[in-house]
């Protein structure tokens, strides 16, 4: 897949043109703004989720990616995440990152380079969270929770790559959220087995073996390394 200097223009009358154009404004009512009491923040958070509700509802069907932000460009992570997103947009499907730099990077780049929807959920953090310029559609998030939301609302499928706490928070709210049928069964995918087999056998071996989970638990994710075989994968269980 070659490499590029700058992500292509996105046309007007694509999805993610008609997206970007109305949806990339920031909260017009940030928190710091409103009057006193925790009762006034219910407006930002009413605002914030309007706000991506109605932006992600043009999106489409769409496939979130996860992974750390400290992933870099040379790294095998970071190649597997984009060849992934490539072959996604180039399916058809839209897809999903937390905006900023490493596998969310490689995400959005790899969807941008097919010409397809490239989606950055970006979040304020003090630390490490800088959009990248692979999105061509930017949404900015204050509420870690709404956009968490978002990812779950909007995705037909899961991706997740290696990565820290964020990773994690992500892979089990999604496993928690199946268990219990709070959503829809969706494909979930963690790419990169040698970095999940640890958790995986300690899965196995305590939370199963001391009943907390049950062995169908088990069956609600794959872990598949190969990037066509992970969209081959989707693109079965999911009609476009």
């Amino acid at each position: 897949m070659p490499n590029i200097k700058t992500p292509p223009e996105t046309p007007p009358d694509s999805a993610a043109g008609r997206m970007k154009k109305q949806y990339t404004l920031r909260d017009p009512y940030p928190v710091n703004a409103l009057g006193p009491g925790e009762s006034w923040r219910m407006f930002s958070i009413m605002s914030e989720f309007v706000r991506a509700f109605t932006a992600m509802s043009e999106a489409g069907p769409c496939v979130s990616m996860f992974g750390s932000a400290r992933t870099q460009p040379g790294e095998p992570a970071y190649q597997m995440a984009e060849r992934t997103a490539y072959l996604l947009a180039k399916s058809g499907f839209g897809v999903v990152s937390g905006g900023g730099g490493g596998i969310m990077e490689a995400a959005n780049k790899g969807a941008s380079e097919a010409g397809g929807l490239s989606i950055g959920l970006n979040i304020e953090l003090p630390h490490e969270q800088t959009p990248n310029r692979f999105s061509n559609v930017k949404m900015d998030f204050h509420y870690f929770f709404i956009r968490k939301v978002v990812f779950v609302k909007y995705s037909q499928a899961y991706v997740i790559l290696p990565g820290g706490f964020g990773t994690m928070d992500e892979l089990f709210e999604a496993l928690t959220l199946i268990q219990t049928r709070r959503i829809r069964s969706f494909p979930a995918y963690l790419m990169g087995s040698g970095y999940w087999s640890g958790l995986l056998d300690w899965m196995r071996g305590n939370m199963l073996e001391k009943g907390y989970i049950a062995k169908d638990d088990l069956e609600n994710f794959l872990v598949i390394d190969d990037p066509e075989e992970v969209v081959k994968n989707i693109k079965r269980t999911l009609v476009l």
